[in-house]
């Protein structure tokens, strides 16, 4: 099944991280995304360009819709024709299967961008 068809699991403070082998399986399926690391916290990042900031502002509204639907939300930075993404899960401090789930999904939109890059 391909990542952005996965269900997101609700997480909890116990809930397991990704392992470094996990992490080595699951980021060639989002070869967008550059993993980082913040405050010692594991998380995905990636940057795209737009033309305007309506065409960053719709994107970004556009994350937070499929984040609200899944209950899982990430830090969105908006910018005039740049929009930043970082997805982690708060609640372990880390990286959890639903990260890379969403990521996926992330890039599944149609958001016209006028350059990829990863961060």
């Amino acid at each position: 099944m391909a990542l952005a068809q996965e269900k997101c699991l609700a997480c909890r403070r116990d809930s397991p991280r990704v392992t470094d082998q996990e992490i080595d399986e699951l980021l060639p399926q989002i070869p967008l995304w550059t993993l980082t690391e913040m405050d010692q916290i594991k998380r995905l990042e990636r940057t795209i360009r737009f033309r305007c900031f309506q065409d960053a502002m719709a994107f970004s509204n556009a994350v937070a819709e499929i984040a609200e639907q899944a209950g899982h939300h990430p830090r969105i930075i908006t910018e005039w024709g740049r929009v930043n993404i970082a997805w982690w899960t708060h609640k372990i401090q880390g990286l959890h299967r639903n990260d890379f789930v969403m990521a996926a999904r992330t890039d599944a939109l149609d958001c016209n961008p006028i350059s990829e890059t990863t961060s």
